[in-house]
C-alpha cells in the first residue's frame, strides 16, 4: 500500500434525485424520490429531505409512499443524468489517465498517476478544488475521501457525505477503522453481519482481534482471509482506468403477471430492440445473446445462444430471444423478462450467417426467490419514448408552443399536468392540457447549469469562496462537517404516476413557500388532482407537509484516528 493518500474516491451526493432538483427550482429544499413508480417498483434514490423519514434506496416505492406520502415522485431521466455524469466524468481525467468509474455518479483516481499529488496536503488541496470544480460546472455536489487505498478511500468518502472531503492520513488507518461498525466493509452485507453479531463480533478491531484462523473457520476460505486483511486496513488493488463493459442487458418487470404466451413474445422482442439501441449507443456488438425470465413462483430461467461472430443487427437479437424463448416453460405467470448481449467487441461483424447459433442453446435454471432489495442497472427496464404515444412521465421535459419549457408533473384520465420552470428560473407556473394537445411535446432536458467557457477553471476561486468543509482522519489540524449517510443503487423501472401539486408558486408569500410541498398519492391522475385538490393554473394550493435536512454535524477525528465527540443542532 502506498505512502501518502492519493487514491481519490468521488461518490456524488443523492445523484439522481440531486439533479432534480437542480433541475425544478420548485423541489429544491423538498423530499424528492427518484425510482420506479409501479406496485412493484423501487427506489433508485432519496434526497437527504426524503431521507429524514426513513427513505433510502433499494427501498419498496410503496413502502417509501407510505413513510413520506408527500414527497415528489419521478421516474428516472437517464439522458440528464447520463450528460451530468460526462461532465464530472471530464473533470476526474483531467487530474489523471487513472480513473475507475463505478457508476454514473462514483469513481476511483489515482492522484499519482496524474502527477497532481504526492502528498497528503497536495492530495487535499485536489480534492478542494475537484468539489469546487463540480459544484461550478454541474451545480451539483459530491463528496471525496482520500486515502493510500481504494477500500480506505470508499470508506472516507462514506464519512464524508454529504458535501464534504474527508482525507485519512496513512499510519491512521488501524486506529480510524478499529471502532467501526464490521458493515463498513465492502462485502459485509446484512447476512454476513448478522453471522459476525452472533459470533460477539461487531466492530472491525474486534473482526482482526478474532483472528484469521477464526474467520476463515466462520465464513469460508476466501471470505475469510479477504475480510482478515480488510480489518488490518489491507487493500493493494490499482486502479483500472475505463473498466471494460461485459455485457449490456436490458429487463421490465411487470404490475400484473403476463400470462399470454403471444404478449409475452411481443415484450421479448421490444426488449430485444432496446437491447440493440444500447449496444449501438456504446459502439458494441455481441456474439451471445442471454434471455431471461422470472416467472411467478420468482424462479429465474436463464437460456443464452452463442452466434458465429458479433452482431449489432436488431433482426439477428430478435430471432435468437424468439428462439431462446421457445425453450421456456411460462405456463402460470411471468413477473420479469430481460434480453442480453455478452461476448462484446468493439465493431461489427458483417456476417450474413451469425444468426447461425454454435451447439444448441445453453441453459441455466435458477431457484430462487427475489430478494428484497432488489439490485438494479442504472438504467432502468421499461424506458419508451413518451412521444410515440403520447404518454406523460411525471419528471420528464416537455415544451409547450405558448408556455415554453416544463415538467411533467402526472397524468391521468386523459389530461396532463405540467409546471413550466428551468433550472435558472424561479419557481414556476403549473397548466394542464389535454394529453393529445398538439402544442405539447416531449424535448430533451436543459443544462443544469448555462455552459461558460470559463466553467471548468474556476476551481480556486469557488473553493475560497464556498469554504469546502475538510476532515482529516489522524491529524489534529482538520476538522470537516460530514453527515453520515450512503448512497446505495441508482436504478428502478419506469411507470408513469400521477403528481399532485401541494406547493405554491411564485403567487404565494414566503412562508407559503417555505412551507410548500409536492405530494403523490398513489394511483390518483393529474386530471382529477389538479382540480379536486385546489391546485389552480397558477400553482398556488395549499401547503403540503414540509420536510428538511438537519444541519450537518461537526466532526473532528483525534490524533489516533478516533472518531471525536459529534453533535448536533
Amino acid at each position: 500500500m502506498r505512502n501518502a493518500p492519493t487514491i481519490l474516491h468521488l461518490d456524488m451526493d443523492a445523484f439522481y434525485a440531486s439533479a432534480e432538483q437542480a433541475a425544478k427550482p420548485s423541489l429544491r429544499g423538498k423530499a424528492v424520490v427518484v425510482g420506479g413508480l409501479g406496485p412493484r417498483g423501487v427506489v433508485a434514490t432519496a434526497s437527504y429531505e426524503a431521507r429524514v423519514f426513513g427513505v433510502h434506496s433499494a427501498m419498496p416505492m410503496a413502502q417509501a409512499r407510505r413513510l413520506a406520502p408527500n414527497a415528489a415522485y419521478l421516474v428516472p431521466r437517464f439522458g440528464l443524468y447520463r450528460e451530468v455524469s460526462e461532465q464530472v466524468m471530464g473533470l476526474l481525467r483531467g487530474l489523471s489517465p487513472l480513473v475507475e468509474p463505478l457508476s454514473l455518479d462514483e469513481a476511483f483516481v489515482d492522484l499519482e498517476a496524474g502527477g497532481v499529488a504526492w502528498d497528503a496536503e497536495s492530495a487535499r488541496l485536489v480534492g478542494v478544488k475537484l468539489r469546487a470544480d463540480i459544484r461550478t460546472v454541474t451545480g451539483l455536489t459530491g463528496s471525496v475521501g482520500l486515502a493510500a487505498s481504494k477500500m480506505l478511500a470508499k470508506i472516507a468518502s462514506e464519512e464524508a457525505k454529504p458535501d464534504g472531503l474527508v482525507l485519512i492520513e496513512p499510519g491512521t488507518e488501524r486506529a480510524m477503522l478499529g471502532p467501526m461498525s464490521v458493515r463498513t466493509l465492502p462485502g459485509v452485507g446484512p447476512a454476513t453481519g448478522d453471522h459476525l453479531r452472533r459470533a460477539g463480533i461487531t466492530t472491525v478491531e474486534e473482526l482482526a482481534e478474532a483472528g484469521e484462523d477464526e474467520l476463515v473457520r466462520l465464513l469460508g476460505k476466501a471470505h475469510g482471509h479477504a475480510l482478515y486483511a480488510m480489518a488490518l486496513a489491507r487493500d493493494e488493488r490499482p486502479v483500472v482506468a475505463e473498466r471494460e463493459a461485459k455485457s449490456v442487458s436490458v429487463e421490465d418487470t411487470y404490475d400484473v403477471d403476463i400470462h399470454d404466451r403471444t404478449r409475452v413474445g411481443m415484450e421479448v422482442q421490444r426488449l430485444a430492440d432496446r437491447c440493440v439501441q444500447r449496444l449501438r449507443g456504446a459502439g458494441l456488438s455481441g456474439r451471445t445473446i442471454v434471455l431471461k425470465v422470472r416467472r411467478y413462483d420468482f424462479s429465474t430461467l436463464t437460456r443464452s445462444e452463442t452466434l458465429r461472430g458479433p452482431t449489432d443487427d436488431p433482426a439477428v437479437v430478435r430471432e435468437a430471444a424468439a428462439r431462446l424463448l421457445d425453450s421456456v416453460d411460462t405456463t402460470g405467470g411471468v413477473r420479469l423478462l430481460g434480453v442480453g448481449v455478452s461476448g462484446l467487441a468493439d465493431y461489427t461483424q458483417e456476417d450474413l450467417f451469425a444468426q447461425a447459433h454454435v451447439g444448441a442453446a445453453e441453459s441455466v435454471a435458477q431457484e430462487q426467490p427475489e430478494t428484497v432489495g432488489a439490485v438494479v442497472s442504472d438504467e432502468p427496464a421499461g424506458e419508451e419514448p413518451a412521444v410515440a404515444e403520447r404518454h406523460w412521465r411525471a419528471g420528464h421535459d416537455v415544451r409547450h408552443a405558448e408556455y415554453g419549457h416544463g415538467w411533467v408533473q402526472g397524468s391521468g384520465l386523459g389530461r396532463v399536468t405540467v409546471r413550466f420552470e428551468t433550472p435558472d428560473s424561479e419557481p414556476g407556473r403549473v397548466r394542464t392540457f389535454r394529453t393529445d394537445d398538439p402544442n405539447l411535446e416531449p424535448v430533451d432536458p436543459l443544462p443544469l447549469v448555462a455552459r461558460r467557457p470559463e466553467a471548468a477553471g474556476a476551481g480556486a476561486s469557488g473553493a475560497e469562496e464556498t469554504g469546502p468543509e475538510v476532515g482529516v482522519a489522524g491529524s489534529s489540524g482538520g476538522a470537516g462537517e460530514c453527515s453520515a449517510g450512503r448512497e446505495g443503487s441508482e436504478g428502478g423501472t419506469e411507470e408513469s404516476s400521477a403528481v399532485r401539486d401541494g406547493a405554491s408558486s411564485g403567487t404565494g408569500g414566503p412562508a407559503a413557500r417555505a412551507a410548500g410541498s409536492v405530494a403523490v398519492p398513489a394511483g390518483s391522475g393529474v386530471g382529477g388532482a389538479g382540480v379536486a385538490d385546489g391546485v389552480d393554473s397558477e400553482g398556488a394550493g395549499p401547503g403540503g407537509q414540509a420536510s428538511s435536512v438537519p444541519a450537518r454535524r461537526p466532526k473532528s477525528w483525534s490524533g489516533s484516528g478516533g472518531r471525536g465527540a459529534t453533535s448536533r443542532p
